[in-house]
């Protein structure tokens, strides 16, 4: 994020940037406030913070400590971790329509990215959480993510083939021929167009 007026980095880091934009008017002021969607409500800050840090030491980042693990311990405990975390999620889902409760919030959305991409790029070629571990095994994963894809504006803003493609694409030492695999399709997942 840059302030263009003082011509500064304001951040680079994805979680204090999603805070940010809660806090901002985007220039919509004739949107009404019953409109805006709080993702950091007051009374669930506790629990977003909460589930932030699992959600990001087991998925967000397991994910990536799976694919880059050049120690198979280090693979080992990481691939355990996605485990835990899928797990960990489809349990809390099971009892409640997003990761917080009822209503969307920031946690859901630093999840959303990871889960879109598990099951195109963190399985195959990360190998995270064990062999041909997928979403769509997840019931309670599944629905929760087929819930945040109908909520406005989310399908219009991801290109899911373009987001998997490009780790296939990026990263030569995981994909040393560069072969681009026939690409999973939003309905292989469970979503809708």
């Amino acid at each position: 994020m840059v302030d263009l007026k003082a011509k500064k980095i304001v951040s680079n880091e994805s979680s204090d940037i999603v805070r940010m934009l809660n806090e901002v008017e985007l220039g919509k002021k004739e949107v009404e406030i019953a409109e805006c969607i709080d993702l950091y409500p007051k009374e669930l800050a506790s629990k977003i913070d909460e589930t932030n840090e699992w959600v990001y030491e087991l998925l967000n980042n397991g994910v990536y400590r799976c694919g880059f693990s050049t120690q198979q311990a280090a693979y080992d405990r990481a691939s355990a971790g996605v485990k835990k975390g899928l797990d960990r999620a489809n349990e809390v889902l099971s009892e409640n329509d997003f990761l917080c409760g009822g209503s969307f919030t920031d946690a859901d959305l630093r999840l959303l990215p990871t889960i879109l991409r598990f099951d195109g790029a963190y399985s195959p070629l990360f190998r995270a959480g064990g062999v041909n571990r997928r979403i769509r095994d997840y019931p309670n994963l599944l629905a929760w993510l087929q819930r945040c894809w109908e909520l406005e504006g989310v399908k219009e803003t991801i290109d899911l083939e373009d987001a998997v493609s490009s780790y296939y694409r990026q990263l030569f030492p995981l994909n040393p021929g560069g072969l681009l695999p026939t690409p999973i399709t939003l309905e292989e997942i469970g979503l809708k167009l």
